[in-house]
Parts: C-alpha cells; sequence; structure tokens
C-alpha cells in the first residue's frame, strides 16, 4: 500500500493534519504564505526553547537553550515546506545520523594522549563530521542542511561537546518538537508534509485519442 492511499484510508480530521490532500490545493497569495511562515517559526522556535530554558530536567544536565542548527531548520520547515529538503524523513533522519557522526568522531579525535592536541585540532573533527554527513545523508536519501552544522557543533561548541551521547536524544526531541508544530500550523492553510518518506511517483501520461 502506498503512502497516500494509507493516509487516504484514516478519517478525514486525522489524515489532514498529517498531510493529505485528495486532491492537490491551490496556491494561496503570497502575504498568506508569509504571515504563516512567521507565526510557524515564532511558534517552533518558542515552543522547542521553552522546553529546554524551562525544564530543570534539561537544566539540569547542561542542554543549551536551543541547538543552533534548528534556527535553519525552521527557514525550511516553515518557509520551504514543499522542498524535498524539508519533508519529515529528511529533519528526523538528516539530524540525527549528523550528531551521530559528529559525536563518532569527535570522540575519536578526543582519544589522543594530548589533551591540548585534541583541543588543537577540533576544527579538523568539525570538518571532518560534516563531510561525511554530507555523504551518509546524500546515501540515505536524508539531505537536511542544516543538519550539516549538527555534525559540526560537538566539535566547536563546548556546550554540546559535554552532553556527549545525551545530545543524540536532545537532538531526536528537538526534531520531533519542530515537525508536531509543523504539522499543527502549517496544515491550517497550508499543507505539509508533501511526503513522509518518499516523493509520490508521477503517474504515467497516457496518449491521447487524436495522438492514436
Amino acid at each position: 500500500m502506498s503512502e497516500q492511499a494509507f493516509l487516504a484510508r484514516l478519517p478525514v480530521w486525522l489524515s489532514h493534519w498529517l498531510g493529505y490532500r485528495p486532491q492537490t490545493p491551490k496556491p494561496l497569495p503570497s502575504y498568506l504564505v508569509w504571515l504563516w511562515s512567521f507565526i510557524a517559526g515564532f511558534c517552533g522556535l518558542c515552543v522547542l526553547q521553552a522546553i529546554f530554558n524551562y525544564s530543570d530536567y534539561f537544566a539540569g544536565r547542561g542542554v543549551p537553550g536551543i541547538i543552533a542548527s534548528y534556527g535553519a531548520s525552521a527557514v525550511l520547515v516553515f518557509g520551504a515546506m514543499e522542498s524535498p529538503l524539508a519533508q519529515p524523513r529528511a529533519l528526523i533522519f538528516g539530524h540525527f545520523f549528523s550528531a551521530l557522526i559528529g559525536i563518532c568522531v569527535t570522540k575519536l579525535f578526543s582519544l589522543m594522549p594530548d589533551e591540548q592536541k585534541f583541543q588543537s585540532l577540533r576544527w579538523l573533527a568539525a570538518s571532518l563530521s560534516s563531510a561525511i554527513a554530507i555523504v551518509v545523508m546524500s546515501i540515505t536519501q536524508t539531505t537536511h542542511p542544516p543538519a550539516g552544522a549538527t555534525a559540526l557543533l560537538p566539535a566547536t561548541d563546548d556546550a554540546v561537546w559535554s552532553l556527549s551521547w545525551y545530545f543524540l536524544p536532545v537532538v531526536l526531541l528537538s526534531s520531533a518538537v519542530m515537525l508536531a508544530v509543523a504539522l499543527l500550523v502549517n496544515n491550517i492553510q497550508r499543507r505539509y508534509p508533501v511526503f513522509w518518506i518518499a516523493p509520490p511517483k508521477p503517474q504515467p501520461v497516457l496518449p491521447s485519442a487524436s495522438s492514436k
């Protein structure tokens, strides 16, 4: 069963908020697109920062108020949401794979016996992490440009580096919150996502009667 066929079987009140439309919606006037992009971006980033800034659970673990790369994700998910780079698969897995690569590469560099040497080569760990993340996202079809910054943060940001492996659930939660806000706000007058896993296959063009 295709993704669209599955969503079509769900109740209308549910499938609408998951991005399903029986017909392609008409484009909105530009001023409405700008308005909803502003509202969605503001709400998404406020919710994300409220969770990490005002939760004793996260504050006690030294979690930053926001992972900086999600500011760039907001541009895609709320402002360019029809782009393949903004779809849930890219948002969730692009950030997660990049965070995992960033932590693993930086931890390998940290195994150097000389702490001063490790500190002097963190720039190299950051570059290598992002380069590997680019390839992994391409192979897995999860390319999400802001995730390139997620990959280098363990090597460049001391607050993120101190999180160690806890960086991974923080990134997953951040992506999930961003996605939840996008589903709620983007689907009021717009449509998100265009697809969840893979873009719909184009329909074959049937020959017209006049061409026979």
